[in-house]
């Protein structure tokens, strides 16, 4: 008897697929551009279009509405805007909630952008890393088989 073929996620105990399995790449950037494009039409409603071209503070805020959306989202549901459109959330390592401090900080981390672009084992980046957080399936969704 063979040993069961390695999957994204199996060395943090998730399921290969359905409700709590490790997100897919295309849910995660899906969700953080759904994230950008709503904090950018807030920024406008509430700053005006000099968020786009303006100097001084005003470029600051669709970054600013980023931050505040997904930190404060992230805190109460265990997922931003784009997250739960897409059917994902972020959860501790062992399961449970992510509390604030952790939202907060994560959110400033991904903001940073670059320790989301470094990558290690299981589809985490550097900041769900640190933080001991996976960002997972919220929704049941069977993955196709693998090819053999």
């Amino acid at each position: 008897m063979s040993a069961p073929e390695p999957y994204p996620g199996r060395d943090l105990g998730l399921p290969e697929s359905g409700r709590g399995s490790l997100a897919s790449w295309g849910s995660r950037v899906g969700a953080l551009l759904v994230d950008w494009g709503v904090s950018m039409a807030v920024a406008l409603l509430l700053f005006g279009p000099g968020v786009l071209s303006a100097g001084g503070w005003l470029r600051w805020m669709i970054l600013t509405v980023f931050f505040v959306q997904k930190a404060l989202l992230t805190a109460a549901s265990g997922s931003s805007v784009g997250q739960l459109l897409s059917g994902v959330g972020v959860v501790r390592v062992d399961g449970r909630p992510v509390e604030w401090w952790r939202a907060i900080v994560r959110s400033a981390l991904v903001c940073l952008v670059l320790p989301a672009l470094i990558v290690g084992a299981d589809r985490r980046a550097l900041d769900d890393i640190l933080l001991g957080t996976v960002v997972v399936n919220r929704r049941s969704r069977v993955n196709k088989p693998r090819s053999a």
